[in-house]
């Protein structure tokens, strides 16, 4: 079991910033998943630390990320707490998610190409997709966007690979289990999305 016997030493290196960037951004995906507003504030401090574990490990792309993260957790505590009583889910046309995804793939060309160019950015192509795409996603998050949980499916799913490559393991199995939440926070918005329609 020498695989497992490298994560587990791994994980046991892991910084304190990164713990506690890890436990609070799960806290956050559970919470958003059940609606609470309060996961905004867990949002705001776990991206606040990524932030410095991004930018120290020359994940120059994925720190701006996490500082626009930082940005919308504000953005989404606000947009929550006017909402008011109306928690209802809403969905975008497909015709909307085609445009979102042809712009943010050509935007993330666009980074990847200048950041493998001019940086020594790690995993410039796929550290711009996860960017890129994330920003509509976090945007979606605050809109109550039904569609969301099936971008940060594929999201986390690329961030595995991106950090694991950096050596960031618990990292990569926070992504993991983000994979998992956003399978269930898919379900559980969905079935309200149902519920709503009547």
């Amino acid at each position: 079991m020498p695989f497992f016997t490298t994560i587990w030493e791994a994980i046991l290196a892991t910084s304190l910033i990164e713990w506690l960037a890890f436990s609070t951004s799960i806290i956050y995906v559970i919470l958003a998943a059940k609606q609470l507003i309060i996961c905004w504030l867990f949002g705001f401090i776990g991206c606040a630390l990524y932030v410095y574990v991004c930018f120290t490990g020359n994940l120059y792309i994925e720190s701006v990320l996490q500082s626009f993260y930082v940005v919308m957790a504000v953005v989404g505590w606000l947009t929550w707490k006017n909402s008011g009583t109306d928690d209802r889910i809403t969905k975008w046309s497909i015709n909307t998610h085609l445009l979102n995804i042809v712009i943010s793939g050509i935007i993330a060309v666009i980074v990847g190409f200048f950041f493998e160019t001019y940086t020594n950015q790690v995993s410039p192509y796929v550290d711009a997709f996860t960017t890129c795409y994330s920003l509509s996603a976090t945007f979606m998050v605050t809109k109550k966007i039904l569609g969301n949980w099936i971008y940060w499916i594929v999201i986390d799913l690329a961030s595995i690979y991106l950090y694991a490559q950096q050596g960031y393991n618990l990292a990569a199995v926070q992504y993991l289990i983000f994979t998992i939440l956003a399978v269930v926070g898919f379900i559980a918005w969905n079935t309200q999305y149902k519920t709503q329609k009547g």
